[in-house]
């Protein structure tokens, strides 16, 4: 028997058509119910049951209980990131689902994903950030510089706060083909937009609602002088 981690149990874990979409249902951050999943899974909930034991006991999801009721989440950040990176893989593999309805276009606008933003605004953050020589990339490194450190510092945001995870992370967002911001300053940052107002979650998918006041100062905030030129 070979020796190593065995990836093949977390594939086949993943790979299963159902509880890949019970996971990226809890993509969006939130703890959710086993009829909550089966939903998102288009499944029983018996066999919702059975797959969300397959997956506690991977060690991709947790398990929280109030009261009587039990709600489901991601293990940790690392399936988060694990999943998001997968989700990118097969955007440029070609291996895509498409699912047309109204809710697409606010899906590809802003959406979060885990704990950050993505979509054509998460994306727009980082863009902006390297422009402006906040974040500056060498392979796929992102670092922040003593410039993008006063950035955030006068947003209000203290980055040496931040819990012990990447502080920036380049993540290639399904969507849009290209990495958005992610690691704990893009959870940051998010959760100050949130904090300000400036936008809401959709209370029945991942999009992100920005209020018109917020797109105004989200935009002013995040210039990309060739998309707001044209």
């Amino acid at each position: 028997m070979k020796e190593g981690p065995d990836i093949a149990r977390i594939a086949t874990l993943i790979g299963d058509p159902a509880r890949a979409n019970m996971l990226t249902a809890l993509m969006g951050g939130q703890a959710l119910t086993a009829t909550e999943l089966a939903a998102s899974a288009g499944v029983t909930l018996a066999t919702t049951s059975a797959h969300l034991s397959k997956l506690e006991d991977g060690g991709l999801l947790i398990q929280r209980r109030q009261g009587r009721h039990r709600y489901f989440a991601l293990a940790d950040h690392a399936v988060a990131t694990l999943l998001e990176d997968l989700a990118g893989l097969a955007a440029t593999r070609g291996h895509l689902r498409h699912r047309p309805g109204p809710k697409d276009p606010a899906l590809r606008q802003a959406r979060i994903c885990y704990d950050h933003l993505a979509g054509d605004y998460g994306v727009r953050i980082l863009d902006s950030l390297m422009t402006r020589g906040a974040i500056i990339a060498f392979e796929d490194t992102l670092t922040l510089t003593d410039l993008g450190r006063q950035f955030v510092c006068d947003m209000g945001i203290d980055v040496e706060a931040t819990p012990r995870r990447p502080l920036c992370r380049a993540c290639l967002d399904w969507s849009e083909r290209r990495s958005h911001l992610g690691g704990s300053l893009g959870k940051a940052i998010f959760a100050h937009m949130l904090a300000k107002g400036w936008a809401k979650r959709d209370p029945d998918s991942r999009a992100i609602r920005f209020t018109r006041e917020g797109t105004r100062r989200f935009l002013a905030l995040f210039p990309v002088e060739n998309v707001d030129a044209a």
